[in-house]
């Protein structure tokens, strides 16, 4: 199951249109009731100086041949951050001109050796590696106290789509599950756009579509890498915590991100980190002795 790149392309489009009014981008409103939100295409065409016929051409998908001076001038007119201005060259530029291309099957993703063993070194922060999809490829025991154990899981379930769509528990230790939901479907719509044609993907976001809540989410479009930021957590042993991250992706492999949390020195949530990894080597020590 593929992804319809023309298709994406067109709601991508049209998502982004919608949130702009003729106030926003200096036209004048002439009144009248607007059959849908936004921007009309007449209107995005003039502002970004092409023909209607030839902006009607791009958001339908009827020519992936577009120059770069049309998507430029249509990413600046539809005010796109850098971000979504690399998904729409994605999406709009034929298969030979993209990056990343999708190539229907792919090979299970491999973490390196080296990765695991700097994984396996962080003991005093949550880190683990997300590959396409948000599947979680590789943890640290900390990582596994502060959201699920991963090696518990199937498969298919250790993805942090599928467990914020299916798994109530997961959800719960998100303060904002709805903000979390949307900031996972915007980073798997950054992999669309590098992977148009992946079967595994495109199979994963049917399934995900599934979830009614899900669907609504991955309906508005939007795409947002996740290089930094913070979220706040519930966990059931320290309570509310506020987490800073940082991702890291190798140069020879853009399609694995390494995910580390941070504290600031002093802070609540570094005494809050550091009662959990005390926990969490208490009930280590605890499995082996048993064992």
């Amino acid at each position: 199951m593929s992804i319809d790149r023309r298709a994406e392309l067109g709601e991508f489009l049209r998502s982004r249109r919608a949130r702009l009014n003729p106030a926003d981008v200096g036209l004048p409103d002439h009144g009248g009731r607007r059959r849908v939100p936004g921007l009309r295409r007449e209107e995005l065409a003039l502002l970004a100086g092409v023909s209607v016929d030839h902006y009607v051409r791009l958001e339908q998908g009827r020519s992936l041949q577009f120059s770069e001076e049309v998507l430029d001038a249509v990413a600046r007119a539809l005010q796109l951050d850098p971000t979504e201005r690399e998904h729409l060259y994605r999406l709009a530029r034929t298969p030979s001109a993209q990056v990343y291309q999708g190539t229907g099957k792919r090979e299970p993703q491999e973490v390196r050796p080296g990765l695991r063993r700097l994984l396996d070194s962080t003991i005093d922060v949550p880190a683990y590696v997300v590959g396409l999809g948000t599947d979680v490829l590789a943890w640290n025991q900390l990582a596994a106290a502060l959201l699920t154990d991963f090696g518990t899981l199937a498969p298919h379930e250790r993805n942090l789509a599928w467990l914020v769509c299916h798994d109530e528990g997961f959800r719960a230790l998100f303060a904002d599950p709805l903000a979390k939901m949307q900031d996972i479907a915007a980073y798997v719509r950054l992999d669309v756009g590098r992977h148009p044609g992946d079967q595994a993907l495109g199979a994963l976001i049917a399934e995900l579509c599934r979830n009614a809540e899900f669907a609504r989410v991955w309906a508005e479009n939007d795409v947002r890498d996740k290089t930094h930021g913070s979220c706040t957590y519930r966990n059931p042993v320290v309570g509310e915590i506020r987490l800073d991250y940082e991702t890291f992706r190798a140069p020879d492999d853009p399609d694995q991100a390494l995910i580390m949390q941070t504290v600031p020195e002093g802070s609540p949530a570094e005494a809050a980190l550091r009662l959990l990894a005390a926990a969490n080597a208490r009930t280590l020590g605890s499995w082996m002795t048993m064992s």
